[in-house]
C-alpha cells in the first residue's frame, strides 16, 4: 500500500489550537504529514523560523501524542504544489473557518488543480470551538496584554507571554 503523504501549509505565526485541530483531522487521512511554513520575504513575522519550528515541534508532542511522529516541518518558499511535489505529497490539507475560507481556498484548489492535477487538495472544516481563532487575532491580543491561553498550546502562549511581556 502507498503511503498517503500531506502537506499543511501555513505562516503558523503563531501555531493556534484551529493549526492543531485541522492537523488532528489530517492524521486520520494522512499516513505523513509535512507541516510547511511559508516564507514570505514582505512579512516579518512575530517569530523566527527557527521558533516557529521549535514551537510547531513541542506543541505536536504535547498534544498529538504518538502522532507527532508522523508531523515533519519544514519551509518553503514560492509555490506549495512545488514543496508538495519536491516531498512526495500528493495531498495538500487546507482548514477552513467559514464561507470565506471557502471561497478562496476554492480559488486556489482550481488554480493548484491546473498547475499540479497529480495534487488533490482535502478540506477540513474547523471544529465549533476553534473557528473563530486567526493568528493575526492571536497576536493583536498576545500584544495588548490579553489572555490568549484559549486560543493556542501551552508552549505558545508561554512563548508569547515571554515576546510581549505579558
Amino acid at each position: 500500500m502507498t503511503e498517503r503523504i500531506a502537506i499543511y501549509a501555513g505562516s503558523f505565526d503563531p501555531l493556534t489550537n484551529g493549526h492543531l485541530d485541522v492537523l488532528k483531522g489530517a492524521l486520520t487521512i494522512s499516513d505523513k504529514i509535512f507541516v510547511a511554513i511559508g516564507i514570505q520575504a514582505s512579512k516579518t513575522p512575530v517569530f523566527s523560523l527557527e521558533q516557529r519550528v521549535a514551537l510547531i515541534e513541542q506543541a505536536a508532542r504535547d498534544e498529538l501524542g504518538e502522532d507527532a511522529a508522523k508531523l515533519e516541518v519544514i519551509s518553503f518558499q514560492g509555490l506549495l504544489i512545488d514543496a508538495a511535489r519536491k516531498n512526495g505529497a500528493k495531498i495538500m490539507i487546507r482548514g477552513l473557518r467559514d464561507g470565506t475560507d471557502l471561497d478562496y481556498e476554492m480559488q486556489m484548489a482550481g488554480m493548484n488543480e491546473t498547475m499540479a492535477p497529480e495534487l488533490q487538495t482535502v478540506f477540513l472544516p474547523a471544529s465549533p470551538s476553534v473557528r473563530t481563532i486567526t493568528a493575526t487575532l492571536v497576536r493583536q491580543i498576545a500584544s495588548m496584554g490579553g489572555d490568549i491561553r484559549p486560543f493556542v498550546p501551552a508552549v505558545v502562549a508561554k512563548a508569547l507571554a515571554a515576546k510581549f511581556g505579558s
